[in-house]
């Protein structure tokens, strides 16, 4: 085949560098692209801070909407009871132990 004949044999010596330096652009961004893919840890660091940023704002909007739900009476009902508590502590002793009884038995009768 004559050079003459061959495709792209009328280009300067110009535009042949031009295309040179392209291709070698987007081989590099080739590279750069897959070398990102294979790096396992860096995408496996990345996907733990994607959750751990998602757990964050969902914990933060159910804490949000509790304190909206709950009523202050709530708060003022579980202050009354820990006050009943305080003053009468062996019915409520007796019951944590029944249930801590029932608990261990229930955990040695699986066995």
């Amino acid at each position: 085949m004559s050079p003459e004949e061959r495709p792209g044999a009328d280009r300067t010596p110009e535009e042949i560098r031009a295309d040179i330096e392209q291709t070698r652009e987007e081989l590099g961004d080739t590279v750069e692209a897959l070398s990102a893919k294979t790096d396992v840890k860096a995408r496996a660091q990345d996907r733990v801070t994607e959750l751990k940023d998602a757990a964050q704002a969902k914990r933060e909007e159910l804490a949000g909407k509790a304190r909206e739900i709950s009523p202050e009476t709530a708060t003022d009902a579980g202050q009354q009871v820990v006050g009943t508590v305080q003053q009468k502590p062996l019915p409520f002793a007796a019951g944590g132990a029944f249930a801590a009884g029932l608990l261990i038995g229930w955990l040695f009768g699986r066995r």
